[in-house]
C-alpha cells in the first residue's frame, strides 16, 4: 500500500497495530507520523481540529485510565491507493479510573465500553476521522449520574455550538409529501448496499416496521449503546417505537456505507448514520422539551442469507441528553 510502512501488511493490520502502539505502548509521539497536521475528528458534540488537540486529548485519556486496554473487535474497510482507504474500527475500551476525566475526579472504578472510529487514511496518514463512544455507559460505570451531568453541562453551555444553528424541520418529509421512495432493488440479484440502505430508509423514515420481519432474522441479536441488548424482531421493533415516540419527526440518513464479503452468502457491514428530530413526544427521555437533536452513530452488521443476523451499534447517548436538556436548543 502506497505510503504505508512495510510492517503494515494491510489496512486492518495498520489500524490494529497503530492503535496498540499509541495507546498501549504509550508511543504518543507516533501520532506525528500517523495523523495529519490539519486533520479533523467529527463527533456528535462537534469537531476537533488539528493533530495537536488529538495528542493533548490522548494524554488526558491515558492519565485518566493508566491501565487502559483497547481490544479490537472488528475492522471493516473500503478504498484503494488512488482515493485513500476508509476503515471502520469497532473496539472496546477497558481500564481503571485512577485519574481525572471530563466527568469528574478519580473513582477507582473499572470501566468497559465500546467505541467506533471511522478513519480516512491517505498514504499511511489519517486525514479525517469520525468518532463515537458509548459515554453514557462509561459515566454510569464511573458511578456518576448521566442525567445530572448532562443537565449541568447543558446549562453551562457545553453544547453552545447548537445555539448558532438555524432551526428547521427534520429532513424526512418535503412539506406534506411522503418520504422519498427507496430505490428499487431485486432480492434475487442481491446487492448488499441496496439491501442495507433500503431497509434503513423503509423502517426509520417510512415507519414500515412490518419490514423488520423481511430484513431481520428470527434469531437476530443486537448489542447497542448504553447496555441495550435486543433478541429477536419484536424487541427491536419495540425499541424503534420507543425512540420514535420521543422524536415523532425523526429521520435517519446514511452518511457512509461499506461492506466486506466474507463468503458467498455472508457480508460484514459498516454504516455511519445521522439521526435528526425534535423532542416533542413522551417516551424514554421523559417530558418533551421541544429541543432539536442531532446524533451521529455507527453500526456494524452481519448479513447472512439476505437477513441481518447480528448487529453492534454505538452512539453517544450522553451528548443526546445534553441536547435534550439544553435551555437554548430549540
Amino acid at each position: 500500500m502506497k505510503g504505508f510502512k512495510p510492517a503494515h501488511q494491510d489496512l486492518i493490520d495498520y489500524i490494529v497495530k497503530i492503535t496498540h502502539e499509541i495507546w498501549e505502548e504509550r508511543a504518543i509521539g507516533t501520532l506525528y507520523e500517523y495523523y495529519g497536521t490539519n486533520m479533523v475528528i467529527h463527533t456528535t458534540s462537534g469537531e476537533i481540529f488539528g493533530r495537536d488537540k488529538v495528542i493533548a486529548g490522548s494524554i488526558q485519556a491515558m492519565a485518566a485510565y493508566p491501565d487502559r486496554r483497547l481490544y479490537a473487535e472488528e475492522v471493516i474497510w473500503t478504498g484503494n491507493d488512488d482515493v485513500g482507504y476508509l476503515s471502520s474500527h469497532r473496539l472496546r475500551h477497558e481500564g481503571t479510573n485512577w485519574g481525572h476525566t471530563e466527568f469528574g475526579g478519580p473513582t477507582g472504578n473499572r470501566v468497559s465500553y465500546r467505541a467506533v472510529a471511522d478513519c480516512l487514511v491517505v498514504e499511511g496518514v489519517i486525514v479525517e476521522e469520525w468518532l463515537t463512544r458509548d459515554n453514557l455507559t462509561q459515566i454510569t460505570q464511573l458511578g456518576f449520574n448521566p442525567h445530572t451531568l448532562a443537565q449541568a453541562a447543558a446549562v453551562a453551555g457545553a453544547d453552545s455550538r447548537k445555539v448558532f444553528s438555524v432551526p428547521s424541520e427534520a429532513d424526512r418529509l418535503q412539506g406534506q409529501r411522503p418520504p422519498q421512495a427507496p430505490a428499487p432493488w431485486d432480492s434475487k440479484d442481491f446487492n448488499i448496499e441496496a439491501f442495507v440502505r433500503t431497509s434503513l430508509h423503509e423502517i426509520w423514515n417510512w415507519r414500515l416496521l412490518n419490514k423488520v420481519r423481511d430484513y431481520y432474522d428470527d434469531a437476530y441479536v443486537c448489542e447497542s449503546a448504553s447496555g441495550r441488548y435486543f433478541f429477536g424482531q419484536n424487541q427491536y421493533i419495540n425499541y424503534i417505537l420507543q425512540f420514535m415516540a420521543a422524536f415523532p419527526d425523526l429521520c435517519l440518513q446514511v452518511d457512509h456505507f461499506c461492506a466486506l464479503r466474507q463468503d458467498e452468502d455472508t457480508y460484514r457491514v459498516a454504516v455511519r448514520w445521522i439521526i435528526q428530530g425534535t423532542h416533542t413526544g413522551v417516551g424514554i427521555y421523559g417530558k418533551p422539551t421541544g429541543n432539536k437533536i442531532y446524533l451521529m452513530g455507527m453500526t456494524h452488521q452481519l448479513v447472512r442469507h439476505g437477513k441481518f443476523v447480528q448487529e453492534w451499534t454505538v452512539f453517544d447517548e450522553f451528548e443526546l441528553l445534553k441536547q435534550i436538556y439544553s435551555p437554548t436548543n430549540s
